[in-house]
């Protein structure tokens, strides 16, 4: 591995982080610093996150938050970019809440959806396929460039809206991840209309 390049400054999500690991973002780059952990792969900085994580013993999610830990950590070191994936391809995820519950909302992602041929100007390489839990409904496809999507609906505790989350995986550059983010949004809020 090269020698990582230190950022000093705070993720944007540093008061998130100490909330849910229950340990200060300073405590964090101190502790990692004297483990050498920017020696570590992703696996094995998750697990000493973890590990230090339920030695404190504020958190109420450690592995959520031991990732969350890590993933800051390899940006701080210069690792990773915004938008990265340990296995250095990027993702960017959109989300909407919209009316109704997570079947109807399938049905109308479904409906407008599924015969498409292309996003963008990217063909398919996958035909779209629908998947459910008792928690969730899924619309899942593949393009040509390599990229996934995966669609994720969830229904709110009040039962009347729905989250949907589109997550763009497999994407070669942060460049990508703002030029998916941007036309996500776009076909996010003509869904919504």
């Amino acid at each position: 591995m090269s020698e990582p390049v230190l950022r000093p400054t705070a993720p944007a999500n540093a008061k998130a982080l100490e909330t849910g690991s229950g340990i200060a973002w300073h405590d964090w780059v101190d502790y990692l610093e004297a483990q050498d952990a920017a020696k570590l792969d992703h696996t094995d900085m998750a697990r000493l996150a973890l590990a230090r994580i339920l030695e404190v013993g504020k958190s109420t999610s450690p592995e959520w938050w031991a990732q969350g830990v890590t993933v800051a950590y390899e940006r701080h070191i210069g690792r990773r970019q915004v938008g990265q994936t340990c296995d250095g391809s990027f993702s960017v995820t959109v989300s909407k809440t919209l009316p109704g519950d997570m079947d109807a909302v399938l049905e109308r992602w479904q409906a407008r959806f599924d015969s498409v041929v292309e996003f963008n100007g990217v063909l398919l390489s996958r035909k779209p396929a629908a998947s459910s839990t008792e928690k969730w409904r899924y619309w899942r496809c593949g393009l040509e460039d390599g990229s996934t999507l995966s669609v994720n609906m969830q229904t709110k505790p009040t039962g009347e809206k729905t989250a949907l989350a589109v997550n763009h995986d497999k994407l070669g550059s942060a460049d990508d991840v703002e030029h998916w983010r941007a036309f996500w949004k776009a076909e996010l809020t003509r869904f919504a209309q």
